[in-house]
């Protein structure tokens, strides 16, 4: 088996962050998942249990395993209250690269870890170690939502990533059960820019009134064999993140990429998918 990480952090308590840090734990690593205050990480915790009773519930995972997998996941208010050293330290804050600088920044100073890596999914990884000390040790780690059920974890090179952080970043994904693609450093990578602009076009179909939301998805699905289509993925992902992914976008590759009125209104009203209950489609 490649080395595993035996202490791991990840930042931010969101579905993302939650999904990470139980695949490590299941994995065995030991991880601090940090989010905004004491209380936010204690329930980022509970929720990366739950999924534990839910991998039971579908034959995924030993029921004697649940107890060990809570164990090994510890809350953590701040960054600097995560344990110093940790072999890997994952950032999963939402998709903002002025946040991200900050709270790598952070972890980079506050942390010393031997790899530092972000979960975006398409924001520079060389505008992201540009303020970094050890820039080397950076790279990023694109992980697909639901984490726990996604086979593929993106492996973003920056311009600085030395080679022995890109060996880490790859025992790390064999470990976890997961497949790995390596991928230079560039805006949206290979993953976002192309999921991304296949759903901005279905959203300007339903805007335009071509077809209704199950209609075009249920076109894909059958005619192209996507598993999901592209407007229920979007709700999946957040309305919200691919608006942000679609802006980051735009502003690298041009109106291509703008994305539609529909998806600006919809982000505004706060329908943002299934976290909210209500997307392209409602949910229970």
């Amino acid at each position: 088996m490649p080395p595993m990480a035996d202490t791991a952090v990840v930042i931010g308590g969101g579905t993302m962050g939650v999904g990470i840090a139980y695949v490590l734990a299941v994995a065995g690593a030991r991880v601090d998942l940090v989010d905004a205050d004491a209380d936010l990480a204690a329930a980022a915790v509970a929720r990366a249990g739950d999924l534990a009773e839910g991998a039971v519930a579908r034959g995924k995972l030993a029921p004697d395993q649940v107890a060990a997998v809570r164990g090994r996941l510890r809350p953590a208010g701040r960054v600097e209250d995560a344990t110093p050293g940790a072999d890997v330290v994952i950032e999963a804050v939402p998709e903002r690269a002025d946040l991200k600088r900050a709270v790598l920044t952070a972890a980079e100073r506050a942390l010393s870890p031997a790899l530092l890596a972000t979960n975006t999914s398409g924001i520079s990884i060389g505008e992201l170690a540009g303020a970094l000390a050890a820039p080397e040790r950076f790279l990023g780690l694109h992980f697909f939502n639901p984490v726990p059920a996604m086979a593929l974890v993106e492996v973003v090179v920056g311009p600085a990533t030395g080679d022995a952080a890109r060996a880490v970043a790859l025992a790390l994904v064999e470990r976890i059960g997961k497949t790995a693609v390596v991928v230079a450093d560039a805006p949206g990578f290979a993953t976002s820019r192309l999921g991304v602009a296949l759903g901005l076009e279905a959203i300007r179909m339903v805007e335009q009134g071509v077809a209704e939301p199950a209609a075009i998805d249920r076109a894909m699905e059958l005619g192209y064999r996507h598993p999901v289509g592209p407007l229920r993925l979007t709700d999946l992902v957040g309305l919200d993140v691919r608006l942000d992914i679609a802006r980051n976008l735009a502003a690298a590759y041009g109106p291509r990429f703008d994305p539609p009125r529909l998806l600006i209104d919809m982000v505004a009203r706060g329908d943002l998918g299934k976290k909210t209950g209500q997307g392209f489609y409602t949910w229970a």
